[in-house]
């Protein structure tokens, strides 16, 4: 079932440059990440300046928004991949910028009241997740079997680079805006982006495969289900995908417990986000540059032991620079996990379960990315930071060890 060559030797950034689809996919998702990092900081600026109502709080306004963006994906996150084994992914993913690019274009002229406000942001949230499933399932099909994992360091790297830049920048360049126009200067930058990335995809050309039958998309939701709790090698896969991405949310809050334990400002914590964003990008680029040379090495084993041990080390460090060092040790940890996870995912799902298979990955990811937020800080306030620093190392080794021990006779072949 499992292929026991080596890689071929034509992967690697290179051979990509020269995939004119692959590269047009890859400029307007990143444009799209781009504009999803600074749609959100717009949405807050708005939210402070405009409708904010007066008897409500900044704080409480601000949780209402963040709730807007998250639910969608909690209640949408699988449904999406249905529909994008229905429908062509090109659609999915041109129509969803359009949608979200017209929707953000057309906050000045709706009355400014809190509930438009988040009816706005649930809708875009809501858009955004079949753009996710149609993008991952698109790959596969762009893209030879021997560059995925290139692919994907690529895609990896982009998307950290994206949520870095957009977070730094994404202030500096809404206030240059208003300098376009007076009134509507920040909604047409961002809207922009988003049909820019829309144009920039058009072009696109691949064959796919598309679900013909009628079958009804409950009963395609659970067969996509039982089709993950089947597969032990996807199953097991995804896991190591969502752990890795709960540690990245849990680390959100441990950043700004650092800063204080470093005698630094609370606004400080984007600098160790920011530093293990240097440290994913970086592994996607070493991966993708020599994945070919990397194959039958335990590469996840190897991720989730680097997660481990700058987790433990945060607890005895307590220089600046080692602890910045720290968090692109863990970065370049979670790239050779996420990377090489991601490429067998899109390797060993059949074409008609794409959606379905990619749907419930992003359902769990955006999961991921929320849960770990409300249980940190809890846990922190509970038993301390050395505590949950230690117990998330000692967590993240054992989920390491335990899935390579369910698939390491089959990944040795795979990665």
């Amino acid at each position: 079932m499992f292929p026991t060559e080596p890689t071929a030797v034509n992967s690697g950034f290179g051979t990509l440059l020269k995939n004119r689809n692959f590269m047009l996919l890859w400029i307007g998702q990143l444009i799209s990440q781009l504009a999803d990092k600074v749609l959100l900081i717009l949405m807050i600026d708005l939210l402070g300046q405009k409708y904010l109502p007066a008897n409500l709080s900044e704080g409480t306004g601000r949780f209402y928004l963040y709730m807007a963006f998250t639910l969608p994906a909690i209640f949408f996150g699988s449904a999406g991949g249905v529909i994008v084994d229905r429908m062509p992914k090109k659609l999915i993913m041109v129509g969803s910028d359009f949608v979200r690019g017209f929707l953000t274009l057309s906050i000045p002229f709706l009355p400014r009241q809190l509930g438009v406000l988040l009816a706005l942001n649930f809708g875009i949230s809501t858009v955004t997740q079949f753009f996710a499933p149609a993008e991952q399932a698109t790959i596969p099909l762009m893209v030879k079997r021997e560059n995925l994992m290139a692919a994907n360091a690529l895609f990896s790297s982009t998307m950290m680079t994206a949520l870095i830049v957009g977070y730094a920048v994404g202030t500096p360049i809404l206030h240059w805006a208003e300098y376009l126009s007076l009134e509507f200067g920040k909604e047409l930058l961002v809207g922009g982006l988003y049909l820019a990335s829309a144009v920039i995809m058009l072009p696109i050309r691949f064959k796919e495969h598309r679900q013909t039958s009628v079958v009804n998309p409950l009963t395609e939701f659970l067969q996509g289900w039982q089709y993950l709790k089947q597969n032990r090698l996807i199953w097991n896969a995804m896991i190591q995908i969502v752990a890795l991405y709960c540690v990245f949310a849990a680390l959100l809050e441990l950043a700004i417990r650092l800063a204080a334990k470093l005698n630094l400002e609370q606004t400080d914590f984007s600098f160790f986000v920011a530093a293990a964003g240097v440290g994913m990008v970086l592994g996607a680029g070493i991966l993708g540059h020599f994945g070919h040379k990397l194959h039958r090495k335990p590469l996840p084993l190897i991720g989730f032991m680097f997660m481990a041990v700058a987790l433990i080390m945060f607890i005895i460090i307590n220089n600046l620079l080692l602890v910045l060092g720290l968090c692109v040790f863990l970065g370049l940890g979670a790239a050779l996990i996420n990377v090489p996870m991601q490429t067998l995912i899109q390797q060993y799902t059949p074409p008609a379960m794409h959606g379905k298979v990619f749907g419930f990955q992003n359902h769990a990811v955006n999961i991921a990315l929320s849960v770990p937020l409300l249980i940190t800080t809890k846990l922190v306030n509970a038993f301390g930071l050395s505590i949950v620093l230690c117990g998330m190392s000692i967590s993240v080794a054992a989920i390491g060890l335990w899935t390579w021990q369910n698939t390491r006779s089959v990944l040795r072949d795979v990665i």
